[in-house]
C-alpha cells in the first residue's frame, strides 16, 4: 500500500497518463471533425448517455462498495493474524515448563523447544504470505504497465520459498512442508504434532496444550479466510461488463457533449464572434474531466479486486509478517543484530 507523499494527485496523473493521452487525443479529433468538417447532423442526444452513464455510475459505486468490502476484511483478518501471533509467542514461553514434569527437564532444552514453537510460526506467516502473493489467472493489475514502471517487487518475488523458510525450520521440516500443496498447512500440522509431544513429555500440562490447540484453531480459520479472498476473485461479470459499461459511456459522449458546445458557441458568435467560433474547443478539458473521474474511479475499483496480488494498493501483508516476526524474536530476547529489519517502504509503498 501507499504510505508516502507520493499517493496523491500527482501520482494519481502519472498512474493514469497513458489514458489521458488517449482521451485527449480522441476528443480532439471530435472537435476538429465538427469544427472543420460539416457533420453536425452526426449527433445523439442526451438522453440515453445521460441513462448510460447514470447506470455506470450506480455500477462503479457498486464495484468500489464492495472492492472496499474485500480490501476491509483482508486487513481484519491480517490484524487478527497479529494478535493470535502475539498471543501464540506469549502462551509458548509461559506455558512449556517443568511446572507438570515428573523429571526435571534443562532450562536449555525448555528454551530450544519454545524457539523452535516460534520460529516454526514465523514459518508458518512466511509459507501464507508467499501463498497469498501467487498471482491467479484473473489478477492482471500488477502486469500494469504503471504499476511496472518503478521497478519495485513484492519480497516474495525476489526470494525463494524454500531460502525464505530455511531459516526458520529445521531441513527435515522443510522437506515435509516444501512436499506438501499447501505449505502453511503442513506447517500447523508440524506445530501440533509437536505440542502433543511436549503434552506427553509433561512439558505442557494438558489445559493448557488445550488453550495451545485453540490458538492454532484460531490460525487455520484466520489462514482460511485469507485464503477465501485470494482463491474467490470479485465477480467477472460484474468486473467485466462494468469496464464495457464505461467505455461505451466515454466513446459515446462526444457525440452528444461537441454538438451542445458547438451549438452554445453558434448563440455566442451572435455578440462575440471571435470566442462563439472558439468555445467548441472548451469541449475538450470538460470531457477530458468527465472521462478522467469515470475511468479513474472505475480503475480503482480494478486494482483494489485482489487485495494479495502484489500491487501498491494490496494489504502489506509482507509488512505485517515481518512486524510479527521481530515482535515474537525480541521478545524471545535475542540479539538486535540476529533480527532483520523491516521491508524497505520504496517509494513510499508497503508490500
Amino acid at each position: 500500500m501507499y504510505t508516502g507523499k507520493i499517493y496523491s494527485l500527482k501520482a494519481m496523473v502519472l498512474w493514469t497518463r497513458y489514458e489521458s493521452l488517449f482521451f485527449i487525443f480522441y476528443i480532439s479529433l471530435w472537435v476538429a471533425a465538427y469544427f472543420f468538417l460539416d457533420i453536425e447532423w452526426l449527433t445523439i442526444p442526451w438522453t440515453p448517455v445521460a441513462l448510460i452513464g447514470t447506470a455506470v455510475a450506480f455500477v462503479i459505486g457498486f464495484q468500489n462498495n464492495a472492492v472496499y468490502g474485500r480490501i476491509w476484511e483482508a486487513r481484519k483478518i491480517w490484524g487478527g493474524v497479529v494478535n493470535t501471533s502475539r498471543t501464540f509467542g506469549m502462551f509458548v514461553q509461559d506455558m512449556v515448563s517443568n511446572e507438570y514434569c515428573e523429571q526435571v527437564v534443562p532450562e536449555q532444552e525448555i528454551n530450544a523447544s519454545i524457539k523452535t514453537l516460534t520460529y516454526r510460526h514465523i514459518a508458518w506467516m512466511t509459507a501464507l504470505r508467499y501463498s497469498m502473493r501467487q498471482l491467479k489467472p484473473w489478477e492482471t493489475t500488477s502486469q500494469h504497465r504503471t504499476n511496472t514502471e518503478w521497478g519495485i517487487k513484492t519480497p516474495e518475488s525476489q526470494i525463494p520459498l524454500a531460502e525464505a523458510l530455511e531459516p526458520y525450520l529445521p531441513k527435515e521440516d522443510l522437506e515435509y512442508v516444501l512436499s506438501k500443496g499447501n505449505k502453511q498447512t503442513a506447517v500447523l500440522y508440524l506445530q501440533s504434532h509437536h505440542l502433543r509431544k511436549l503434552k506427553e513429555a509433561g512439558l505442557v500440562w494438558e489445559f493448557a496444550f488445550l488453550q495451545l490447540e485453540g490458538v492454532l484453531e484460531e490460525l487455520f480459520t484466520l489462514q482460511g479466510k485469507s485464503e477465501r479472498i485470494k482463491n474467490f476473485p470479485y465477480p467477472r461479470q460484474y468486473a467485466t461488463l462494468n469496464h464495457f459499461f464505461m467505455w461505451t459511456l466515454l466513446l459515446l459522449l462526444p457525440m452528444a457533449l461537441v454538438p451542445q458546445f458547438l451549438e452554445i458557441g453558434q448563440e455566442i458568435a451572435l455578440t462575440r464572434p471571435l470566442l462563439g467560433m472558439a468555445f467548441i474547443w472548451f469541449c475538450i478539458p470538460i470531457y477530458m474531466a468527465v472521462a478522467w473521474i469515470f475511468h479513474t474511479m472505475e480503475r480503482i475499483g480494478r486494482t483494489g479486486e485482489n487485495p494479495f496480488e502484489g500491487t501498491a494498493n494490496d494489504v502489506p501483508i509482507s509488512t505485517i509478517a515481518r512486524g510479527i516476526e521481530i515482535d515474537l524474536r525480541q521478545n524471545l530476547g535475542e540479539d538486535s543484530a540476529q533480527i532483520p529489519a523491516p521491508f524497505p517502504a520504496d517509494y513510499g509503498v508497503q508490500f
